[in-house]
């Protein structure tokens, strides 16, 4: 591949990012046009990236999905069809992104909250080369295991800093 079309870099959303994205208000979450605007919602913005297949490839696992869909239901209130054809929608992005749905095989019990260490054995899977998330027992771990975790904010706005730098005359 040339350097300007480098191969995606693998990146692990946080559940809280994926939750967000639909249920933190203000969601643009549509057909995105790239670069994506940084909008009121950072989380719908980091989808939007990975939308864009580009410059990441979006990684999930069953685990993620299965508690996106029980914080939409408990949570937020969505009845279960909606909540798992979002997670079905999740699983499009990341396969359309480059990425996919991995079975950890390794476990980690680096980070005391459970399901932290869920998000952390995703980006060991997957090799990822950056985690998203909102979390402070996970982004206070940064860089984990030579992994750098970043809120949804810096994240989007990075990702549009870059963008605007590569269209610039």
């Amino acid at each position: 591949m040339s350097a300007r079309n480098p191969s995606p870099r693998s990146v692990v959303f946080d559940i809280n990012v994926m939750v967000g994205a639909v249920a933190g208000g203000n969601s643009p979450f549509r057909s995105w046009p790239s670069p994506p605007p940084v909008s009121d919602n950072p989380f719908a913005d980091c989808l939007g990236i990975v939308n864009d297949a580009r410059e990441f490839s979006l990684w999930l696992s069953e685990h993620i999905l299965l508690n996106v869909v029980r914080v939409l239901v408990e949570g937020y209130g969505w009845e279960l069809p909606p909540a798992e054809e979002y997670a079905e929608l999740l699983v499009e992005v990341a396969e359309a992104s480059g990425g996919d749905v991995v079975a950890p095989a390794v476990r980690v019990a680096d980070c005391a909250d459970h399901e932290d260490n869920r998000i952390l054995e995703c980006a060991l899977a997957s090799n990822a080369d950056l985690i998203v998330s909102d979390d402070e027992d996970l982004t206070s771990m940064s860089p984990w295991r030579g992994i750098p975790i970043v809120r949804p904010r810096e994240f989007a706005s990075r990702v549009d800093a870059a963008r605007r730098a590569t269209r610039a005359p």
